[in-house]
């Protein structure tokens, strides 16, 4: 975890407080396995009392924990930018690397066995960092929606649908968002376009953030936008206040992913399929570990089912074409269709 200081600062003892109180907060959620956005580390200090939840205590947060990393204080690995990445090729030096990599990332899907489908989408791209892990242990699609989401994606989701109701399975959206005016709207929304493009009905549910959640967590409230032009209907069930999701600690979302999925996953068949997964890992790392063995017993079937005519640069009956005439070879090689006796 590295705290590198770049930049020698001087702090005052109430900053000091704070920056010790952030790193508290980082450790305690590090050793959850989460890291953390800006936000949701803000969405600590005001849950804990220690700051009002106003945008300028917000900005005020992000300065010093900029600072306080600058000058070493903060681990710079544990507060995340999870919409700006960089993005490249894998790359291996030999390929029994390549194979035992592959023998980790080797996966079948779960779901095939499965009569249901799910997928997970959350209305925040800042958050999907908080859902992928569990996501990916139970083998279920996850998508950012960031908003409202577009037409393009939501003809594109109802297409993918579709195919899996074609082949028997019924489908199911887990939607998390915030609870606010547009937030509460967006369920319906999701539901509307895809029963629209689907033309049946599509099981959406809606299983963050809700009311029973906020009277539970007690996250932080935010006054609701009066400019949004859904604001009047939600302030007659909801009253003036508003809550985001990046106010529930990263374990209860991933508590309320969790039993969300679950209640569609039949036990028994998850467990069979688990297994045929690891067969097929424990398959591939045996592969990488005698890999030398492996490409022996391949060239010795490549030289039984073909005649070599070069062995310099492998021409054969099935490649004919040899790029080194002139070279001594140890066979006949073509040339314009015939055979050349080699000297």
């Amino acid at each position: 975890m590295p705290k590198i200081c770049y930049v020698p600062k001087t702090f005052s003892d109430d900053k000091l407080v704070m920056i010790r109180e952030a790193d508290r907060i980082i450790v305690e959620y590090g050793e959850q396995g989460f890291d953390l956005t800006l936000r949701q580390l803000y969405y600590q200090f005001v849950s804990r009392g220690l700051i009002a939840n106003k945008q300028k205590e917000y900005a005020k947060l992000g300065d010093l924990i900029s600072d306080a990393r600058l000058a070493g204080l903060i681990d710079w690995s544990a507060i995340v930018d999870r919409t700006r990445n960089l993005a490249g090729n894998s790359h291996w030096d030999k390929p029994s690397d390549a194979i035992r990599a592959a023998s980790k990332q080797y996966l079948t899907n779960l779901w095939d066995v499965q009569p249901e489908y799910v997928e997970v989408w959350i209305e925040k791209d800042a958050l999907k960092g908080v859902i992928s892990g569990i996501c990916t242990e139970l083998d279920v699609p996850f998508f950012s929606c960031r908003g409202y989401t577009s037409q393009s994606e939501m003809w594109g989701a109802a297409q993918r649908l579709m195919g899996k109701i074609h082949k028997g399975k019924r489908v199911h959206i887990i939607h998390l968002g915030d609870h606010d005016p547009s937030g509460i709207d967006m369920s319906r929304d999701i539901k509307g376009r895809l029963e629209l493009f689907c033309h049946q009905p599509v099981h959406v549910q809606r299983v963050a953030l809700n009311m029973p959640q906020i009277e539970r967590y007690n996250p932080p409230p935010n006054p609701a936008k009066v400019t949004d032009s859904r604001f009047e209907s939600y302030q007659q069930k909801f009253g003036d206040e508003s809550w985001e999701l990046d106010a529930l600690a990263p374990p209860v979302i991933v508590d309320v992913v969790r039993r969300a999925v679950m209640q569609f996953v039949d036990e028994t068949r998850l467990k069979e399929a688990k297994q045929n997964q690891e067969r097929g890992r424990t398959t591939l790392q045996m592969v990488a570990e005698h890999f030398p063995a492996v490409v022996q017993m391949l060239r010795s079937l490549r030289q039984k089912t073909l005649t070599v005519y070069c062995s310099q640069c492998g021409a054969n009956e099935e490649q004919p074409y040899c790029h080194c005439e002139g070279r001594n070879l140890t066979g006949p090689m073509l040339t314009g269709g015939t055979v050349a006796e080699t000297n």
